[in-house]
C-alpha cells in the first residue's frame, strides 16, 4: 500500500469491544467504519470475508486518520473463527426477525458491553453487509441483538453510521463530561465582587443622568438590573466591556450641550 503516512497516534483503549463486518462489499464503507471506531474508542476490527479482498487502498483514503485500525485489522474466512476467542457476542439488527434472543437498544448494550469488559471477558460488535444486514446464520452466532430506537417510518444508517452510534453509545457509557458547560476561553466567571463593582458603577451613572430619578421606583429597578445580571454567568470580560460602555455614554453625555 502506498499514500499513508501513519494517521493518528490511536490504540486500545481498555478492554473494548472488537468490531466484526460481515461479508462488507465495500473499501470505503470499511474506511469509515475505522473512522467512526477512532471517535469512541473502539480499535479492534475484524473482517468477515470482504467482498473485494483485503486490504483495499481506498480504505484508508475514506479512515480520515485512522489507519493503525485498519492496518491492525484482521481477515476472517467465517463467522465462527471471526468470533472464536470472544466469551459474548451482539449483533446489530435493523429488521424483526423469527428468532427469540433478547433485544437491547445501542445504550442498553454499550452497558452491557462495558460491563462484560469489568469482568476481564472479550466482547464483540457483529454488523452485516450493507445491503442485506446480517442473515439468520449470522444471528445464531449471537447472544443478543441491537436495535436502534431511531423513528420507525425510516430506520435507514449505512454501515459507518450504524457503527458510530455503538462506538458513542461505548464511550458515553462511562463518560463524566458535564452535560452543560459555560466556554470561557481565556477570562473567568465574573465574582459576586466584580460583578457589585460593576452594579455600582452602573447606578451611580443612572443616578447622575437621571434615569434612576423616581426615587419610589428606583429600588425595584436597581433589583430589575442586578436580576438581569444574575440570571446568566457573566464573564470578567463582559463586565470589563460593560465598564468601558458605561464610562463612554457618561463621557458622550458630559460633552454634549446643554438644551
Amino acid at each position: 500500500m502506498t499514500g499513508r503516512d501513519g494517521g493518528a497516534d490511536i490504540g486500545p483503549i481498555g478492554n473494548s469491544p472488537v468490531v466484526i463486518l460481515v461479508r462488507p462489499q465495500m473499501a470505503e464503507n470499511i474506511g469509515t467504519t475505522a473512522r467512526a471506531m477512532a471517535n469512541g474508542g473502539l480499535f479492534h476490527l475484524r473482517l468477515v470475508a470482504p467482498r473485494d479482498g483485503w486490504p483495499q487502498e481506498r480504505a484508508w483514503r475514506a479512515a480520515s486518520g485512522a489507519d493503525r485500525i485498519l492496518e491492525a485489522a484482521t481477515v476472517h474466512a467465517t463467522v465462527d473463527d471471526a468470533v472464536a476467542d470472544l466469551h459474548h457476542v451482539f449483533a446489530t439488527c435493523p429488521r424483526p426477525r423469527h428468532i427469540v434472543k433478547t433485544v437491547l437498544t445501542a445504550r442498553g448494550a454499550a452497558i452491557e458491553l462495558r460491563a462484560i469488559g469489568d469482568r476481564g471477558l472479550r466482547s464483540g460488535l457483529m454488523f452485516g453487509p450493507e445491503r442485506a444486514g446480517l442473515d439468520n446464520e449470522d444471528m445464531a452466532r449471537a447472544d443478543a441483538l441491537i436495535r436502534y430506537p431511531l423513528n420507525p417510518a425510516f430506520m435507514s444508517l449505512n454501515l459507518a453510521q450504524a457503527v458510530m452510534v455503538m462506538a458513542y453509545e461505548w464511550w458515553m457509557a462511562t463518560d463524566d463530561t458535564p452535560p452543560r458547560a459555560l466556554m470561557t476561553n481565556e477570562t473567568h466567571v465574573a465574582t459576586k465582587g466584580e460583578l457589585n463593582n460593576f452594579l455600582r458603577h452602573l447606578t451611580a451613572d443612572l443616578d447622575e443622568c437621571g434615569f434612576l430619578r423616581n426615587e419610589q421606583k428606583r429600588p425595584g429597578m436597581i433589583r430589575n438590573l442586578r436580576h438581569f445580571f444574575e440570571r446568566g454567568e457573566v464573564t470578567e470580560q463582559e463586565l470589563r466591556t460593560l465598564h468601558g460602555v458605561v464610562t463612554e455614554l457618561s463621557r458622550g453625555r458630559k460633552g454634549r450641550p446643554k438644551d
